[in-house]
């Protein structure tokens, strides 16, 4: 395993990032073997771990905190807030008086004093980034954080978020974490172009777009079920011709990594690892023969003929879908916003 430094601060993680979305009622139910899982990562060389407040209702990281008894000061551990977390309209959201309560929430799940790495889960264009940036930097001035991020953010989004913090002498984001993969290119036009100006360490989940890269959705197969594309049906409904569209690239994909001598998996974390702007894409195992397929990708450097190919396949800066983006942002999700009153 590999370590690369995470944007413009002195820790240095692994080129492979732990995801625990997949562990607990989202995923694998069984908490033992979920530690396992975890542990294994951790003996693999893996020393970076990102969960959530929201994945699982907190469960992700209950597990998370009991998988690191003894071993918390070799991780350098990530979550996140923003998601709703109850039925009260205050329960989410990147405000102030959220951000203090959750914080503490997620270190008793985590069964730990610090959280390395604090992430805004996604932007709220209602609540101002001055009082987002407040709250974080209080909280890392009372040492519950060590450093913040941003996830899903879009690029004028991650700019104004520095101004301000200069601007107010506020502590900044350290780290953006947006989709990408061989499906979903969209943020090479933008977001890491940004992440690289601000020298932020970018942390891209889903590398294997939410399992169309795993090897399991072929032409020749039947869709697979899964938890996740009940949560998300429109990410997975051949139906649609956007993912009529995706399964097509992975058929040509998937040929290029057999020509390449690799598997599907090491080609799509190969293809993420190779952007000058990327430090640690996040896997998202399941089970253990999950894992094992993943860890394959680590130390894997593509060709700029395999390279050149892949952009054949699916051009720089393509997202086939509005729905692999992760967000959606407001002028898009409302017409009011995008015509004039008559």
């Amino acid at each position: 395993m590999e370590y690369r430094r995470l944007g413009r601060t002195g820790v240095q993680v692994s080129e492979l990032c732990l995801g625990t979305m997949m562990f607990g009622a989202w995923g694998n139910t069984d908490h033992d073997d979920s530690i396992a899982i975890i542990r294994a990562a951790l003996d693999a060389g893996i020393n970076f771990v990102d969960t959530a407040d929201v994945y699982s209702a907190g469960e992700s990281e209950e597990i998370v905190g009991a998988a690191l008894e003894g071993r918390r000061d070799e991780v350098v551990l990530a979550t996140k807030a923003h998601g709703a977390m109850g039925s009260d309209v205050n329960e989410g959201g990147n405000a102030r008086r959220w951000l203090v309560r959750e914080v503490e929430h997620s270190l008793r799940r985590l069964r730990t004093d610090r959280i390395d790495l604090y992430q805004i889960h996604r932007p709220e264009p209602h609540t101002d980034v001055e009082e987002t940036l407040g709250a974080l930097t209080d909280l890392q001035r009372a040492g519950k954080i060590l450093y913040f991020g941003s996830s899903t953010f879009p690029a004028h989004a991650m700019v104004r978020a520095q101004w301000v913090a200069e601007a107010r002498g506020l502590a900044r984001f350290v780290t953006e974490q947006p989709p990408y993969s061989l499906l979903v290119r969209g943020i090479e036009a933008d977001v890491l172009p940004v992440a690289q100006e601000f020298s932020l360490g970018v942390l891209p989940w889903s590398p294997l777009a939410g399992g169309w890269l795993s090897g399991r959705y072929r032409a020749d197969a039947e869709v697979p079920a899964s938890r996740r594309a009940e949560r998300l049906p429109r990410r997975y409904d051949l139906a649609l011709p956007a993912n009529q569209a995706k399964l097509a690239a992975v058929e040509s994909l998937a040929r290029l990594a057999d020509d390449a001598g690799l598997t599907l998996i090491q080609l799509a974390l190969g293809f993420v690892l190779a952007h000058p702007a990327v430090t640690s894409p996040i896997i998202g195992p399941r089970t253990h023969d999950h894992l094992r397929s993943q860890l394959a990708g680590a130390g894997v450097r593509l060709s700029g003929d395999v390279l050149d190919r892949i952009d054949e396949i699916v051009p720089p800066g393509t997202n086939f879908s509005l729905d692999d983006a992760g967000y959606l942002p407001p002028a898009l999700e409302s017409s009011a916003l995008r015509r004039r009153a008559l």
